[in-house]
Formats: structure tokens, C-alpha cells, sequence
């Protein structure tokens, strides 16, 4: 969840990487510009959660590293570098592992919609993150309603909305069902 900030000096990569070890609060950086992230609701959290426990299990299976909201991903573009947190990273890459703060190969990323960050999610993170040559699918989960959208990269890219029943990620090889994303927040 990005909040922009005043306008600032060019921040290097280096600086950046080693003022988030020590803060309490998370920035996202964009080419340069270190942006302060928002806190996150009730339910933005239970539904990260959620999905969390639901993915471990086949992330386990296929030996993949599974991050929930502090992990980096870490996109290089003609533009310059840009380090963003996702809700949840999945990375199935055994040598992705060029630093313990981010990941550069992730196969899924997953956002829960907020109203301050929903247009950034749909629009800069999504043309961010379809430049990651390894990611399969990118997922942006509603917290009001069941509702996750999947965008799916390949040749081309492809758009479904869930909104009953479950959908499948090719990514793990697994299914997962809209009661196990919303479990918990609609017990709200």
C-alpha cells in the first residue's frame, strides 16, 4: 500500500535496501523515490493470511519459498529498479536468492485491494510485474466481496474473475476455493 510522499532526491538501491532493515515503517521504491506504505485493515490481513495458509501446503510440496507482505520483489525495467511489497510472493526458483530481503524470480504475486492502493495495484504493479519473465500469475483479492481476479502471463495475457467456487494456479498446481480465502474475514 504506496502513499505518495513530498518529492525527494534520488535514493541508490544500496541506501534504500539498508534504511529498511532498520525502520519500522515499510517504503516501496520506484526508480530512485522511496514511498512510505499505509498500514492495512482487518480483513486486508485475515485474507493475506488466508491465503497464506492455503498456498503453504502446495508450495511445500513443489519446494517453493512462500512470503507473506515482507518480502521485496525486486523489477528491473529500462526506467530503472523497483522494490515492492505484495500481500504474498511465491517464488519456485531454487537460486533465487541473491539477497534474504527480495526476489527477483517469483512465479505468483498476490495483492488484497485497498482503496488507496486498488489503482496502483491494477495499473503500475500490474505493468511492473509482467515484466518479471518467471511470473505466472498475478492475483488481486477484493476484501469486501469474494471476488479474486487472476491475470495469467504467458504468449499472452489472460484476465479471470472469480467470484464463487475456486480457481486454479498453474503456478502449484493446485486449486483454491473462495471459502479458503475468505474464511476468516466474513466471520467479521
Amino acid at each position: 500500500m504506496t502513499t505518495p510522499t513530498q518529492p525527494q532526491a534520488h535514493t541508490s538501491i544500496e541506501d534504500y535496501l539498508e534504511g529498511e532493515q532498520g525502520g519500522d515503517i515499510k517504503h516501496e521504491y520506484l526508480a530512485g523515490q522511496v514511498v512510505a506504505m499505509g498500514g492495512a485493515s482487518d480483513k486486508h490481513g485475515l485474507i493475506a493470511g488466508s491465503l497464506y495458509a492455503a498456498l503453504l501446503p502446495a508450495a511445500r510440496r513443489k519446494h517453493c519459498q512462500l512470503f507473506i507482505a515482507d518480502m521485496k520483489v525486486r523489477v528491473d525495467h529500462d526506467t530503472g529498479s523497483y522494490f515492492y511489497y505484495p500481500d504474498l510472493l511465491l517464488t519456485c526458483d531454487p537460486d533465487d536468492k541473491e539477497s534474504p530481503y527480495y526476489r527477483r524470480h517469483p512465479c505468483l504475486l498476490v495483492e488484497v485491494l485497498s482503496p488507496s492502493t486498488e489503482r496502483i495495484d491494477r495499473r503500475e504493479k500490474l505493468f511492473a510485474y509482467q515484466t518479471i519473465p518467471s511470473l505466472r500469475e498475478y492475483l488481486l483479492v477484493d476484501p469486501d466481496r469474494r471476488c479474486v481476479e487472476v491475470y495469467r502471463f504467458g504468449e499472452t495475457v489472460r484476465h479471470e474473475t472469480f467470484t464463487e467456487g475456486g480457481f486454479w494456479l498453474d503456478c502449484l498446481g493446485a486449486e483454491i476455493t473462495l471459502d479458503d480465502v475468505y474464511v476468516d474475514a466474513e466471520a467479521l
